[in-house]
């Protein structure tokens, strides 16, 4: 069995003390429903492997890495509620790309040609861009989570690398570790 695998673009630190400053009073509310994401993991995934061979992952490094030299850095902006499926059966509660969707979405569909080239089949969903806040324990009616949220201010910044992250799974959730960074042209 392979490593569980993803690329994505990271929010400054900035970005991440300041949403979680935001979110923190409100971790509280709903407790049972939601198992909110830490600070640490907040990303913008661009394309997820759930289980790469290691005999690939070195491929998968020099493709990415070639998809970065050829990708500008660019703005991103993350504000307003989402909620997957939808706010009525939520699983998800997101913030979205309001900025910088149809790059990052480029740079997703560039990273998934690269996984599915080397052999690390990409998830096939599709692309939307987002920073996942929390996931629920049970599909619930979310629609008031979704006025809380989109009570957030949003935050901007500029995309400058790609990273590619391993997901390691337990009994408390994900854990994520950057096993490589690649500078944007």
């Amino acid at each position: 069995m392979g490593a569980r695998l993803f690329t994505a673009v990271l929010p400054p630190d900035e970005v991440v003390a300041q949403l979680s400053t935001w979110l923190e009073p409100r971790r509280d509310a709903d407790a049972r429903e939601w198992r909110w994401t830490t600070p640490e993991g907040w990303h913008l995934t661009t394309c997820f492997m759930g289980a790469v061979p290691d005999n690939v992952v070195d491929r998968l490094v020099e493709g990415l890495s070639g998809v970065a030299a050829r990708t500008p850095g660019f703005e991103v902006r993350v504000e307003g509620a989402l909620c997957f499926p939808d706010a009525a059966r939520a699983r998800i509660l997101a913030l979205g790309v309001t900025v910088g969707h149809e790059p990052l979405e480029v740079l997703a569909g560039a990273c998934r040609g690269v996984a599915s080239h080397v052999g690390a089949a990409p998830d096939g969903a599709k692309f939307r861009g987002h920073l996942t806040l929390g996931r629920a324990r049970k599909p619930f009616d979310a629609t008031r989570w979704v006025h809380v949220v989109d009570a957030f201010p949003g935050w901007t910044w500029r995309a400058a690398e790609l990273v590619l992250v391993e997901s390691h799974l337990s009994d408390r959730g994900s854990r994520y570790e950057v096993l490589e960074r690649f500078a944007l042209s």
